[in-house]
């Protein structure tokens, strides 16, 4: 009999599970919330470990020729020059910016596309409740219909609703906010992420990618709670009043929002469950496992969660059992992750112009406070652990069933 899995979420947790299920045999269905696959958002690295995933996944090349072609990053002034400068590593593995830099929309098209013909794609579908009867799980959706499935993956993300169908763990907010959008680009434009620090916990970025774009960054702290949750033209006046007295790209930046252009508005936080499986209901990736948005370990550890769950699911039939390896093989790569705090946020986006200048004039030193949050959001070789780690699954023993 050929097992089913729902999975829940189409960014690139679940697309991955999918690909390497289906590489072993299953049927899988995704379902997504929103309309359509998401183009929104920023770069995403791939890094440690999650390399040799995507190489085993046979995707290593095309991935790579997605390339974002950043060559590093760069903290500038308002009038565009460097003040430090950590172009990518000879590793590809050290450092802000990483060999394997790829768009989020680009890497989970990427997954999409190589499992579409094999996988039931659900759009603007989500998740109203879950009957685990043992044997088997049935997921009732919003729309009125239900999945029946071996087993449900819920791969939604920090801010998951079904989140509560494993455990009732909390995020821990940090008290940033980031509002991702995609401009036009202009011969100015160079190949380096340039980081632009602003007085009051504020920061302006800019990034390249491989669509003849740039891809801009607003990020503010705030004690105030809920602006995610707002509409895009609250959001909008919000960003204004918060950055209408920073020069630089500012402007540019908010200019082109004025004017229409797409943007993801996201909160920086951090969940982490004591569990992540529920009977035959298991968590993936940010919804599992977030050491915090924005710190540069999500996207890898959603690649290596998604090839071990494939792997112990192919490895038996007892579902739970390899729910339990699935947990236990993926916990060192989670514990090896940067854990970034709020404090360290806040020393790496000064308040003060002094706390501006010195965190440039210690960009390069690691010793010391400032250093020390510097390499939780930058010294990141750890993220992704070691490819030795990584278990070996035989190739796929059943035929790939076609999607239906």
């Amino acid at each position: 009999m050929t097992l089913h899995a729902v999975i829940s979420g189409a960014g690139i947790a679940g697309p991955a599970l999918a690909h390497q299920l289906t590489a072993h045999g299953w049927r899988t269905t995704v379902i997504e919330r929103f309309p359509q696959r998401r183009d929104e958002g920023q770069n995403v690295d791939i890094r440690g470990a999650a390399r040799e995933v995507v190489r085993r996944m046979g995707l290593d090349t095309e991935i790579r020729a997605a390339n974002t072609t950043e060559v590093g990053t760069r903290f500038v002034r308002p009038d565009g020059s460097a003040a430090a400068s950590f172009p990518v590593s000879p590793n590809g593995n050290d450092g802000p910016t990483a060999e394997l830099e790829i768009l989020r929309g680009e890497l989970s098209r990427i997954f999409i596309e190589h499992t579409r013909d094999r996988t039931d794609y659900r759009f603007d579908s989500r998740i109203a409740d879950v009957s685990d009867h043992g044997d088997h799980v049935v997921v009732a959706l919003e729309d009125g219909g239900s999945l029946e499935a071996d087993v449900l993956v819920i791969a939604e993300g920090l801010h998951s609703r079904s989140r509560r169908f494993v455990t009732s763990a909390d995020v821990t907010n940090f008290g940033m906010y980031l509002a991702y959008a995609t401009i036009p680009r202009t011969d100015d434009d160079d190949r380096w992420w340039n980081w632009q620090h602003a007085t009051g916990h504020r920061a302006v970025h800019l990034r390249p990618d491989n669509l003849g774009t740039t891809r801009a960054i607003l990020s503010f702290m705030s004690d105030v709670r809920g602006f995610d949750d707002l509409d895009r033209a609250a959001q909008l006046i919000i960003l204004r009043r918060t950055f209408d007295d920073v020069g630089g790209a500012a402007p540019r930046v908010l200019d082109a929002l004025d004017d229409g252009a797409p943007m993801y508005f996201s909160t920086v936080g951090r969940v982490q469950p004591s569990r992540w499986s529920n009977g035959r209901v298991t968590l993936l990736g940010d919804a599992a496992f977030c050491n915090a948005t924005f710190g540069g370990a999500g996207t890898s550890l959603a690649l290596i969660g998604a090839y071990i769950l494939a792997g112990e699911l192919a490895a038996t039939d007892d579902i739970n059992s390899a729910l339990g390896r699935y947990q236990a093989l993926m916990r060192p790569f989670v514990g090896t992750a940067p854990k970034v705090r709020e404090g360290a946020l806040r020393l790496a986006n000064p308040r003060t112009r002094n706390g501006i200048r010195l965190l440039h004039a210690g960009a390069g030193v690691v010793a010391g406070p400032i250093g020390k949050a510097l390499s939780r959001l930058t010294a990141v070789a750890n993220i992704g652990g070691d490819a030795a780690q990584l278990p070996e699954y035989p190739p796929a023993p059943l035929p790939v069933p076609e999607k239906r």
